[in-house]
């Protein structure tokens, strides 16, 4: 494993992180909090020190996992969180993509922070994010200083913006680099170039510290290169109600990619090393919900980096969708936008 540290911090994350919405949520089937805190404890073992939750995650669980997980370890592991969903009033059965309430008033945000500090069981947090913010918080200089104050009093260490598709996606992404927030978590992998490319480009437009946290680096699971056309996910996984079109365009696009495999690299580790590629993208958080994938993750950064020629012939690959003909998807360059926060692959 190897390890960034984020600007203008004393805060080093592992290059390969653990999202615990696939331990906490069940949306890519149950998992027992024992089953959870056995992955979490082997992914410290072999080097993982970033964990991203959430405080709606579960409502509350996947932090409570973290705490179970790393009970007299504090000091060796990096918590990233999130806050701005009001789930303490609103935390009933999410139907579609109905998104639950959101507040982000100075209140109550000093609210959700000490009940996540209490459910870590910690008196700090590595990195608070705001959760799907939209525009108007992005911009809310009085919601910025008070996330500095909580640095300032050591109860964070520094704060980020966490921002999903068709919840405030890529002029929030650009005016958060504008803003010089310390830390941008978005969805960004080969196949979802966009808008990830062009925060990155106004990040440095803006000459701004400004660094990246990314998930779905696999394009929820494609770049893994498993699927095939005879790929039936289970009724409790999220991938099952997706079109079937997804899934053939997207093995047509895979196939154009395998030229990444190569012996001591596999391609679901190659889509890591293609993140990992930009300086400023700090960890990469793929969605982990066996051992095997763990094992398989974490051990990317110490493959072969991607070539200049390799780098090229992805951008190459790109400007004609990956051999996949016109785009179809709603969002361009996105394989879909829900916009309910507990959809994992957006969380």
């Amino acid at each position: 494993m190897k390890y960034r540290t984020l600007p203008n911090t004393d805060v080093a994350v592992s290059e390969v992180g653990f999202g615990l919405w696939t331990t906490s949520t069940g949306w890519w089937g149950e998992k027992s909090d024992d089953d959870a805190v056995s992955l979490l404890h082997e992914a410290l073992d072999i080097g993982i020190t970033t964990f991203d939750a959430a405080d709606t995650y579960g409502n509350g669980r996947s932090e409570e996992q973290l705490a179970k997980a790393f009970a007299g370890r504090r000091e060796q592991v990096v918590y990233a969180t999130k806050f701005g969903y009001d789930w303490y009033h609103h935390a009933g059965e999410r139907k579609g993509q109905n998104e639950i309430e959101q507040d982000f008033s100075p209140a109550f945000v000093r609210y959700a922070l000490e009940q996540s500090l209490r459910r870590l069981n910690t008196d700090y947090i590595d990195v608070w994010q705001m959760h799907n913010a939209r525009m108007e918080q992005v911009k809310d200089g009085t919601l910025i200083a008070l996330l500095d104050e909580l640095r300032a009093e050591g109860k964070i260490r520094t704060w980020g913006v966490s921002l999903g598709p068709a919840i405030g996606w890529l002029w929030e992404g650009v005016e958060a680099a504008r803003v010089n927030a310390p830390v941008v978590q978005m969805i960004w992998n080969m196949l979802e170039q966009f808008p990830g490319d062009q925060m990155v480009e106004a990040a440095n437009a803006f000459a701004t510290d400004t660094a990246y946290f990314v998930r779905v680096p696999h394009s929820s699971g494609m770049l893994e290169g498993k699927y095939t056309a005879e790929t039936v996910f289970p009724p409790t996984d999220h991938r099952s109600h997706r079109p079937r079109q997804w899934l053939i365009n997207g093995i047509k696009k895979v196939e154009t990619l395998r030229f990444l495999e190569e012996p001591g690299r596999t391609l679901g580790q190659a889509a890591i090393q293609w993140l990992l590629a930009e300086p400023r993208v700090m960890t990469v958080l793929p969605n982990i919900y066996d051992a095997e994938q763990l094992r398989e993750f974490a051990a990317a950064p110490d493959t072969p980096r991607l070539t200049t020629q390799e780098l090229a012939t992805i951008a190459e690959l790109r400007a004609t969708n990956f051999g996949a003909g016109p785009e179809q998807m709603r969002y361009k360059g996105t394989m879909d936008a829900p916009t309910d926060p507990s959809i994992p692959a957006h969380a």
